[in-house]
């Protein structure tokens, strides 16, 4: 979780993600209400301030979907 200091950015939260274990860590702004271990889709530059539902919005990768099943 973060604490909000740019009004544009209302109360989304911010996560950290990994694209795989033991990846780098990326920070993506919640806009679906992930939970912890979840699986999720993300979307980056322009697309993801697009995602957040402003241009205004500060964000370089957000998070748009939780994937619910994944078989391998």
């Amino acid at each position: 979780m973060s604490t909000n200091r740019i009004a544009t950015m209302d109360h989304k939260p911010l996560l950290i993600v990994r694209e795989k274990v033991g990846g780098t860590p990326m920070v993506a702004v919640d806009a679906v209400g992930c939970k912890p271990g979840d699986w999720v889709l993300c979307v980056g530059s322009s697309a993801a301030r697009d995602a957040t539902g402003t241009k205004a919005y500060p964000s370089d990768l957000t998070i748009v979907g939780i994937i619910d099943k994944w078989e391998g």
